[in-house]
């Protein structure tokens, strides 16, 4: 049983060491310190970070998966290279599924019941900063707690499968689009900030509006790019 054990505790840290370095990565790749075209090899990442290869090459695997990397056989990884025309595939993706999602949170006849205070609290904070980052220029900022403001709000009001595939895009979509938006001298109020009348809309139960917001920031995306 005692050797059970060990087994199992052996599973679940290397599990969590290869989340760890997926999510450390895919950081890495959307602050534009992994670039795009970049290659490199399961050593490499594993010397990196001071850990074996078997969690480094999970998580690359992971990573390819949600379309972040290519597997060149024999030779590792390498930083997918997305195109224009990806990029537009991508915002149209999104935008299908993101009124999917929140359709499903504004049903016939009104909303349903509001999610807890320190719920909306907490998706507040997450656009308002988002927000801040937006009207600053501040890219890296507007990253974090755009995704992060995206993910709880889909936390609330989806099925989890399909908020796990909106997140997926929305971190395709930033990966391609920082390499070109780190060529401007200046994003300060060039990037998209309707985060908390996204929120309230939705708590307002108005569809219109929700809808409208939507289209905008898909247009503004575009635009943009």
């Amino acid at each position: 049983m005692r050797g059970a054990g060990r087994r199992e505790a052996g599973v679940i840290n290397r599990s969590t060491l290869r989340s760890q370095i997926a999510a450390a990565l895919r950081d890495e790749i959307l602050a534009g310190r992994l670039a795009t075209g970049r290659e490199f090899t399961v050593k490499e990442i594993a010397e990196q970070y001071g850990v074996s290869a078997t969690p480094v090459r999970e998580a690359l695997v992971d990573l390819a998966a949600q379309g972040l990397l290519d597997m060149e056989q024999h030779r590792g990884f390498r930083v997918h290279e997305f195109t224009l025309d990806d990029y537009r595939a991508m915002c149209e993706a999104r935008q299908l599924v993101a009124a999917t999602v929140f359709q499903g949170c504004l049903p016939e006849g009104g909303p349903k019941e509001p999610p807890p205070p320190g719920v909306v609290a907490s998706v507040r904070r997450r656009a308002e900063a988002a927000e801040r980052a937006a009207r600053a220029g501040d890219l890296d900022v507007l990253i974090a707690y755009d995704l992060r403001f995206w993910r709880e709000l889909c936390a609330v009001s989806a099925n989890p499968y399909i908020a796990d595939f909106l997140d997926r895009l929305r971190v395709q979509c930033w990966v391609c689009a920082v390499p070109l938006l780190r060529e401007r001298a200046s994003l300060k109020g060039d990037l998209w900030a309707g985060h908390t009348a996204l929120l309230e809309a939705l708590l307002r139960g108005d569809e219109a509006e929700t809808g409208r917001i939507l289209a905008d920031y898909h247009a503004h995306a575009l635009t943009l790019m």
